[in-house]
């Protein structure tokens, strides 16, 4: 990583820069982590795969494309959730009932949680080790430049979350919301929680425009369901293509429809083109 060691503080600036706390914000900007921030292709969704196949006895292993309609349903943003879905509707194409199918949902997670961290608890050495990264700290440190507060809402295990924000990328303690602090998405809770974090000490707290970025159907129906909650607010949902759907043109076109399709106001191929810039268009276009 060419910007690896940078130490950015949670939306307000770096150790070697003035802090622009002080300066009238046009927007916070929250993120998803997976799929924004790293790439998950070959490491959760690649436990999610070996997790279903085990569990059905080697019968069945989803691929990418099975992995997205599930979750285009928008209701399985959690891996172990989806995990234990597709296990059941394999069963249940069998002819099975849900009800009499034997499924231990806790060695469901432990499998899932062997192959993506790994069999050391203490030095993982799963499939977590080998995501790329799709942002870099000096976009972190650009938003802040131009008064641009931003954390994660994230469905990942809060260790799985740290392990990337401040192992790879070297955040110093971003405000963070992960899987346990808040209900799963499309619950807004967690985005809510995240930006009252970023807004403290704020004199426009509370009609900021907000921007979540996100790779699901879920995370679009999260700001939707937020714009519910507080109308008198903007909450602007920005998708962003995981680089397994970028594989072809026909593909991008299709899930980028479907992001779309579920509130996306746009949808952008790598995170970094949210550039401060693109927020001030998306602030002053019309809701």
């Amino acid at each position: 990583m060419g910007a690896e060691g940078v130490r950015v503080n949670p939306g307000f600036g770096t150790e070697t820069e003035p802090t622009t706390a002080s300066k009238p914000i046009r927007a916070v900007a929250v993120f998803d982590i997976d799929g924004v921030v790293r790439d998950v292709s070959g490491s959760y969704r690649r436990a999610l795969a070996d997790t279903v196949e085990h569990f059905t006895g080697g019968g069945y292993r989803p691929d990418q494309v099975d992995i997205d309609r599930l979750k285009s349903e928008g209701i399985w943003n959690n891996d172990w959730h989806a995990s234990r879905e597709l296990v059941y509707r394999y069963f249940e194409a069998q002819g099975q009932p849900r009800a009499q199918i034997a499924l231990d949902c806790d060695a469901l997670v432990a499998f899932f949680q062997s192959r993506y961290r790994g069999t050391d608890p203490i030095h993982w050495n799963g499939y977590i080790c080998q995501e790329p990264l799709l942002l870099q700290p000096a976009y972190l440190q650009g938003l802040t430049a131009a008064g641009i507060p931003w954390g994660f809402f994230s469905g990942a295990t809060r260790g799985s979350a740290t392990y990337v924000l401040e192992g790879r990328l070297g955040l110093k303690s971003p405000v963070l919301v992960a899987m346990e602090d808040a209900p799963e998405k499309p619950d807004p809770t967690g985005l809510l929680i995240a930006v009252l974090q970023l807004e403290q000490g704020q004199p426009s707290a509370g009609s900021t425009p907000v921007i979540y970025l996100g790779d699901t159907v879920a995370d679009m129906h999260t700001v939707l369901k937020a714009q519910q909650l507080h109308p008198s607010r903007r909450w602007i949902g920005v998708g962003v293509l995981p680089p397994h759907a970028q594989e072809t043109p026909a593909r991008q076109d299709a899930y980028a429809a479907t992001l779309r399709g579920a509130g996306a106001v746009a949808v952008l191929s790598n995170v970094e083109e949210l550039t401060p810039q693109l927020i001030e268009q998306l602030v002053m276009a019309k809701g």
